[in-house]
């Protein structure tokens, strides 16, 4: 279930802070954690190869999925959460050219103990100077487990940002419209590659993708990611590594080879169409999103994005 405290703490951070008018710079970072209806989860479908149903255990009136690493997991306590996280830096103006990052955490996560507080997601946003909000999903609450849920499903994705659309015009009193042009910057970390690789499979969110991020999150799906870098010259693509996903990140690079494709082992000076990157790092898995190839990765990368100053 939704973490409550952190969804009444958001609240009452945004109630305290009176909506900006249309087009006003924010004088204050404001947060809130909100239950979607386009939220990953529940999903009652099928796995995406078709194979079975996602929930294939019952017992006691309770259905579960059996994840391979983690075993059985019950409906009710673990893909349940229908929380997203939204935020808005100091001095967010949605008059200026900006973008929306939507992060996909990894394994073992909530938003508001991991993707706030551990992984300092917000904080790294504000802090690159990125015009940006911030959209964060909850997926498989507290679990070893990286399923997308309804983000198998293709058009899924597509309602949900129409959906944050309206929830970031209610948080920072711009209209919604404005949230709906945007351009996104798609996240993701560790176990976040599997609803990332489905958003780029299904194409939901057409040419607002500017580019893809990756923090250790290539466990699978290479052919995807690097299909979609092949299709997408115009777009950029950074994944940095550690020995966790090094095979999965050699297999993009050997694929991308066999097109011709050239990706660069050096951490780029900008983010801009055509960049592609694989950046490897000797740094730990657990704490990737704060230590990689530089301390602070996402606020790096983003902070090499052009055209977007806050």
């Amino acid at each position: 279930m939704p973490d409550r405290r952190a969804i009444v703490a958001g609240l009452l951070a945004a109630a305290a802070f009176p909506a900006a008018g249309e087009g006003a710079r924010l004088h204050k970072a404001i947060s809130t954690i909100v239950p979607f209806k386009t939220s990953p989860f529940p999903y009652r479908g099928k796995l995406p190869d078709g194979s079975g149903p996602f929930l294939d255990v019952t017992a006691n009136g309770r259905r579960g999925h059996t994840s391979p690493r983690g075993g059985i997991y019950w409906e009710d306590e673990t893909y349940s959460d229908r929380s997203t996280l939204l935020a808005a830096p100091r001095g967010f103006d949605p008059a200026k050219p900006a973008v929306i990052v939507v992060f996909f955490h990894g394994n073992g996560a909530t938003l508001q103990r991991d993707v706030v507080g551990r992984q300092r997601v917000v904080a790294q946003v504000e802090s690159s100077g990125l015009n940006a909000v911030l959209v964060a999903p909850q997926f498989a609450s507290n679990a070893l487990d990286s399923s997308a849920g309804n983000f198998w499903t293709p058009g899924h994705f597509a309602t949900f940002m129409a959906e944050a659309a309206q929830g970031l015009g209610k948080l920072t009193g711009a209209k919604a419209a404005r949230f709906d042009a945007m351009p996104v910057v798609l996240v993701a970390y560790s176990g976040g590659y599997n609803p990332a690789a489905f958003v780029l499979r299904n194409d939901d969110i057409g040419g607002r993708l500017l580019g893809v991020i990756l923090l250790d999150a290539v466990f699978d799906e290479a052919d995807i990611f690097a299909g979609w870098i092949a299709s997408h010259r115009k777009n950029f693509f950074v994944s940095a590594f550690g020995q966790s996903s090094v095979s999965g990140n050699a297999q993009i690079r050997q694929l991308l080879a066999g097109q011709g494709i050239d990706a660069s082992s050096d951490p780029p000076r900008r983010l801009e169409a055509g960049t592609v990157a694989l950046l490897a790092s000797d740094a730990a898995h657990d704490t990737f999103v704060t230590r990689a190839f530089v301390a602070n990765p996402l606020q790096w990368l983003l902070g090499r994005l052009q055209g977007f100053p806050r």
